[in-house]
């Protein structure tokens, strides 16, 4: 299967952690500049589901509701004054992905892995959502 995109998951087992962050890093290498380059500065981290402690703090119930999470401040925000706490990061949740992707069933998983991903990636740039919705809009 070399010639199959990595978006086109094929396979008949869902891909494990490392197979989906492999998905992930395909979404960056196609990032044209500028945003490849900041992207590359971004951790991934991949996660079946987000920690308990995380969506309690959110009021989050269902943990198949959380697909992705940014976890960092916005470079509009940064300031080269500023020390660092921790490396910006990009939470890709496994589980609630490949369920959103099997209850869809009208998406290649790439395609749903770049959505989230990109998403969070725009948090990264400062966009709100609604300039998300403008910029990338999505089918509910």
């Amino acid at each position: 299967m070399p010639d199959t995109p990595p978006q086109i998951w094929q396979h008949a087992l869902p891909p494990d952690p490392a197979s989906f962050e492999a998905l992930a890093l395909a979404v960056i290498d196609a990032l044209p500049d500028p945003f490849g380059p900041a992207a590359r500065q971004v951790g991934v981290q991949i996660c079946d589901f987000a920690p308990d402690d995380l969506l309690a703090e959110m009021g989050i119930d269902d943990p198949f509701s959380l697909t992705g999470l940014y976890e960092g401040t916005p470079l509009t925000e940064k300031s080269v004054m500023d020390q660092p706490q921790a490396p910006d990061r990009i939470w890709l949740f496994r589980r609630p992905i490949l369920d959103e992707w099997i209850a869809r069933g009208d998406i290649e998983l790439g395609a749903l892995v770049a959505h989230v991903y990109l998403h969070e990636l725009a948090h990264h740039f400062g966009w709100s959502d609604d300039d998300i919705a403008v910029v990338a809009p999505w089918r509910d």
